[in-house]
Order: C-alpha cells, then sequence, then structure tokens
C-alpha cells in the first residue's frame, strides 16, 4: 500500500513504516501529525486517484528537525575585483509514516 500526499505544499508518495525528510513543519519531536490531501492511493493493486483528494488520512511522527546540504552561491563579476560568497542550509522535519487509511 502506499499513496501520494500533499504535505506543506509539496507532493510525496509515501508507504507505511517509511522516513521521509519533508518541509518544515510547526509539530516538535515525538508529536503525531495526519495529513488529509491524499491525491493518489493504492490498495493491492486498486489504484484510486483523487478528484481533487480521496478520502482518508495518512498518520506520521515526528522525530525531529533535520539540516540538508550545504548550498553555497557565488557571484562575481569580471574584472572589477567583485567576489561574494553565501552560504545556506534548509531546515526539514524528519517523519515516520505509522498509518494510511483509505
Amino acid at each position: 500500500m502506499y499513496a501520494v500526499v500533499e504535505i506543506a505544499g509539496t507532493q510525496v508518495a509515501v508507504a507505511p513504516k517509511q522516513t521521509l525528510r519533508v518541509p518544515l513543519l510547526e509539530q516538535k519531536a515525538g508529536e503525531t501529525v495526519e495529513f488529509t490531501n491524499i491525491l493518489l492511493a493504492s490498495d493491492n493493486g486498486k489504484v484510486t486517484v483523487g478528484a481533487p483528494f480521496v478520502k482518508g488520512s495518512v498518520k506520521a511522527t515526528v522525530n525531529g528537525e533535520v539540516r540538508g546540504e550545504k548550498v553555497l552561491v557565488f557571484h562575481k563579476k569580471r574584472r572589477k575585483g567583485y567576489q561574494k560568497l553565501n552560504g545556506h542550509r534548509q531546515s526539514y522535519t524528519s517523519i515516520t509514516i505509522t498509518d494510511i487509511k483509505i
């Protein structure tokens, strides 16, 4: 069984007992989150496509906040002596899918 769920504006394919990284959520570590915007669901080969959503819910447990890789942004103008280096690390929430009900 798997489902495609909308989490914080992104579409994520999830399966039970799967751990994944999603955009930052407000919940703290150990809390349970329920997602109801299910776009597609598959149960033993029977695929259901929502118009726009499938009735059901996906429950997940929040593991905590993690940070992504550092992305370096380098600006330079030729022959002017101008150089600038910026870095950025995006924050994500790590969740584990516990239950999918369709």
